[in-house]
């Protein structure tokens, strides 16, 4: 079974699958707040924490999955679990520090290490459409809202919020178990590595990887790749991680049956989830065709600051206009996945596949710090400035501008100057 699809996409699906469950915060961080006594904005930080730690773990742990992905698979199962599992007994124990704990360090931890693992091996086995390759790694990131949260909500109504926990905990680590065990790199790049090995004892002269990542660190291009991530997490999250309160906002306007809202609500997040995944996929296949990897960035800050702008002109927030908030959300989350999956292909047109694992790794801070700002940005305006979602909106768009600014200085900036680190 040594093929492409066994050892690489199935793998790389059934990890995202199961992590990627992140994502359905808001389908339950309400139900978690009420059961165990506190306010929804305390509850908010498991979440921005969970992200850091996704992170910074992504960020830190990137040699380990350079070097052995069956070990960064079985990590990622082991403590993605272990951080489901803890988050049900915490929210049974009503400890909120105990959620922080396992939902955020100990769940964020197994995010990052298993968000990380799939990415390089499938532009290895994918080696002439990269594009494609990183579109299927966090494809599955994306499709698994679309699929858990209902079955999360279905779980919520018929046992409970902390068993939910405990039932999906074993779910996932036996989905998870089944990706470690099939993952593989291919045999022509193991073969290259042996050689490399054997070629790096006889040269002492060869640069260590300490300094490849200093220098990465302090490269104009890796800096403002970096900024530009940085700020679509930033604006992508503000608005995720809010969905299901906007929606329950806009319906009441419409006056909404309070029956329907529910369903409504449940349907319009697995939608969503399914354009998040298709961003993923679509935008990393186009770039496949495109000369500069940026071009996709720059159609992902464009078409979101024309929908935030359309919404800020239309006050479809304030008047409750469904379908441009709707249209809003889509979008966004399109735009949101989208910018996930070019970016590991967007670093390896500029620093090469030999450290694509640590230097993307690098890259995924900026998803660590945004998940502190990006969550609490929304949370900050709405309940400590008492303002409405039209100026969430109102910001991001701000920032999309600035995204898209430092996407096209990088794109002018890379066709004057090659980088320094370009690796085979």
């Amino acid at each position: 079974m040594n093929n492409k699809w066994v050892r690489a996409a199935i793998p790389a699906l059934l990890l995202h699958v199961s992590i990627g469950t992140v994502y359905c915060w808001s389908t339950f961080k309400t139900d978690i707040a009420a059961y165990i006594g506190t306010s929804t904005s305390n509850i908010e930080w498991a979440f921005s924490i969970a992200i850091f730690f996704l992170g910074m773990s992504a960020a830190f742990l990137g040699k380990i999955v350079e070097k052995n992905i069956k070990l960064s698979s079985l990590l990622a199962a082991i403590l993605f679990s272990l951080g489901m599992l803890g988050t049900g007994l915490s929210i049974y124990l009503k400890s909120l520090v105990g959620i922080y704990l396992s939902y955020g360090v100990v769940m964020g931890t197994g995010l990052g290490i298993g968000y990380l693992t799939p990415v390089k091996n499938l532009m290895l086995w994918f080696d002439k459409n990269k594009g494609l390759a990183t579109g299927l790694a966090v494809a599955g990131f994306g499709l698994a809202k679309m699929i858990a949260s209902p079955i999360m909500e279905l779980l919520l109504k018929s046992v409970g919020i902390w068993q939910m926990f405990l039932i999906l905990g074993c779910v996932y680590f036996l989905m998870m178990l089944g990706g470690h065990l099939l993952i593989q790199r291919p045999q022509s790049y193991l073969d290259a590595v042996e050689k490399e090995t054997a070629e790096s004892i006889a040269n002492p002269k060869i640069i260590k990887e300490e300094n490849m990542v200093l220098k990465t660190l302090k490269n104009p291009i890796f800096i403002g790749i970096w900024l530009m991530f940085y700020i679509n997490i930033t604006c992508g999250l503000a608005l995720i991680s809010q969905e299901k309160d906007i929606l329950k906002e806009v319906l009441g306007i419409m006056n909404t049956d309070v029956a329907k809202v529910s369903v409504i609500v449940a349907t319009v997040l697995s939608i969503n989830a399914g354009f998040n995944a298709l961003g993923r996929l679509g935008f990393s296949t186009i770039s496949d065709k495109m000369k500069h990897r940026e071009t996709s960035y720059i159609i992902i800050f464009s078409m979101s600051i024309f929908i935030t702008l359309l919404v800020i002109l239309t006050g479809a927030i304030d008047n409750g206009t469904l379908w441009i908030v709707l249209g809003l959300l889509f979008i966004i989350n399109a735009g949101y996945g989208g910018g996930f999956s070019t970016l590991p292909v967007l670093l390896h047109e500029h620093f090469g596949m030999k450290t694509i694992s640590t230097v993307h790794g690098l890259a995924l801070s900026a998803w660590a710090i945004a998940g502190l700002s990006g969550n609490q940005l929304s949370s900050f305006i709405v309940n400590n400035l008492g303002k409405s979602y039209s100026t969430v909106v109102t910001v991001i768009s701000v920032l999309y501008v600035i995204g898209l600014s430092l996407c096209l200085a990088i794109y002018f900036y890379s066709k004057k100057k090659q980088p320094v680190l370009q690796t085979a």
